[in-house]
This record gives C-alpha cells, structure tokens and sequence, in this order.
C-alpha cells in the first residue's frame, strides 16, 4: 500500500498515534507489549489507560485499540476494540538498490515504504561506497515509517547481495519477475512507454550507487532477457531522488496509483 486517497482520509480523520506488532489481531483480544513498546506508549508517547491507538501487523489490517489498565507492576497492555480499515493486497514490488551513507540511506528506505515497495534489498556494486551495513537499522526504519504514514504493510530488508550473483542467481530464485534497471547512460527516452509496454508479472526496480553503473555492470545487465532499461529523463538525478522519481513513474502506470489507486 502507499499514501493513496484511502490514506489521505485515514490520515485527517485518524490523527492518532500508530503502532506495528508482531501478534494476530482480533476484537476483544487483549496485546501484551514488549519491553522496548511498553516504554514508548508510556514513557515517549506519555499514554495512560484508555488513551486510543492504531494497531497493524502487516496481515489483519488496521484495528483501534486503547492502552489497558494492567496495573503499576505489569507490562503495559493494549486492548483490541475494532478494525477501522481492511488489509489491501500488497503491490509485489522488489526493491534493488545500491547502498548510500547512512543519512541518505535512511530517507532512502522511507521513502521506498511510503512509496509501496513489497520488499528491500541492498546490492553491491563496483562503485558502492558503503558495504558495511546495518539491516537491523533499515527494518526499523521501514516500521517506522509504515507507522508515520498509514501504510498497512513493512516491507521485509534482506541482507546484501553482489550484483553478479543477484543477477546470476536471478530467474532460479525469482522466476519470472522482470527488472528495470534505471540506466541514466541509456537512449530509451520516454519511461512512460517502457512500463506500458511492459508484459503482465511481478516486477523489481534496481537503482545504482552515485556515480551509477560501472559500463561492465551496464552491458551485463543489458544483455539479459528479463532486464528492462528505464530512463528517468534527461537530468543527472542522486540515488535517492533517482528511487523516488521511478517509484512514482511505476506506480502511476503499473502500480496501485492507476485508476485511482486500489
């Protein structure tokens, strides 16, 4: 899901805080809070019994709930009172992408959750400048923004892959699903064309390091039958603005946003 009109209304009607959890969600169920949530209802948020919540877990949509009176001595609870929106189909877009320094890295994977992606995972590349990397930070960075933006589902950060065994490796362990591969050194002109004349299936989006694809890692790519070129335009983008442009392009034309979204 991505902040679609259905999010837009959720988001002026329901101005209250959000919640990911782990648990089956259910009215009338009670949800004991680990240690690391029980601090932040009651010590971040300054919650009190009865103050009202959402609840998601990426399967059984949206609930509201209401911090439950469990006693000074026990761990904070909250009580499952009723789903306020249904769990829509996720959009199965695999994200690719190169890693950045961390404070880019992070609005990276922000906006990568608020634009509906289905899944992360970080490629190395030739002229990746960071390798070392924290995929424990990056999924608690998609929650977090799954929680700040009404989006229903958090998408999974696998860890990091070579780009020659990702792409070696490609149609054994992902089948059928193709690849647009953002070239900015490419002649395709018109990205609105590309994705309409794209054949119906699953689709990954792959977005290099600054600096882009070396020309080894370009003609590779391209000499595959499941990679599609993308252009974005005539501009020299960053990475990150490059992920946010293609992300809109893909979802406006194949994604959830056509029609309305949905």
């Amino acid at each position: 899901m991505v902040v679609d009109k259905m999010t837009i209304s959720w988001a002026t009607s329901h101005p209250m805080q959000r919640l990911f959890v782990r648990s089956r969600l259910s009215a009338g169920m009670v949800i004991e809070l680990d240690r690391g949530q029980a601090n932040y209802i009651v010590n971040v948020l300054r919650m009190v019994p009865g103050d009202p919540i959402l609840l998601f877990n990426g399967e059984d949509g949206e609930w509201q709930a209401v911090v439950a009176d469990r006693g000074r001595r026990s761990t904070a609870g909250l009580a499952v009172e009723a789903q306020t929106r249904p769990q829509p189909p996720p959009f199965d877009l695999l994200y690719l992408f190169a890693p950045l320094k961390q404070a880019r890295l992070d609005y990276l994977v922000e906006k990568a959750v608020e634009m509906g992606v289905g899944r992360l995972r970080p490629v190395l590349t030739q002229h990746t400048q960071v390798h070392r990397l924290n995929v424990e930070r990056m999924q608690a960075n998609a929650t977090e923004a799954a929680e700040q933006t009404g989006v229903l589902v958090v998408p999974p950060v696998a860890e990091p892959v070579d780009i020659g065994d990702l792409i070696d490796g490609w149609v054994e362990k992902e089948g059928k699903r193709r690849i647009l591969f953002c070239d900015e050194g490419g002649e395709e002109q018109d990205p609105i064309a590309t994705l309409r004349g794209l054949p119906a299936g699953p689709l990954a989006l792959l977005i290099g390091p600054e600096g882009g694809f070396s020309d080894n890692e370009r003609r590779y790519l391209r000499s595959k039958p499941f990679v599609t070129p993308l252009s974005l335009g005539p501009r020299i983008l960053r990475a990150d603005t490059a992920a946010v442009a293609a992300l809109a392009l893909i979802q406006s034309v194949v994604g959830d946003w056509k029609s309305g979204g949905g």
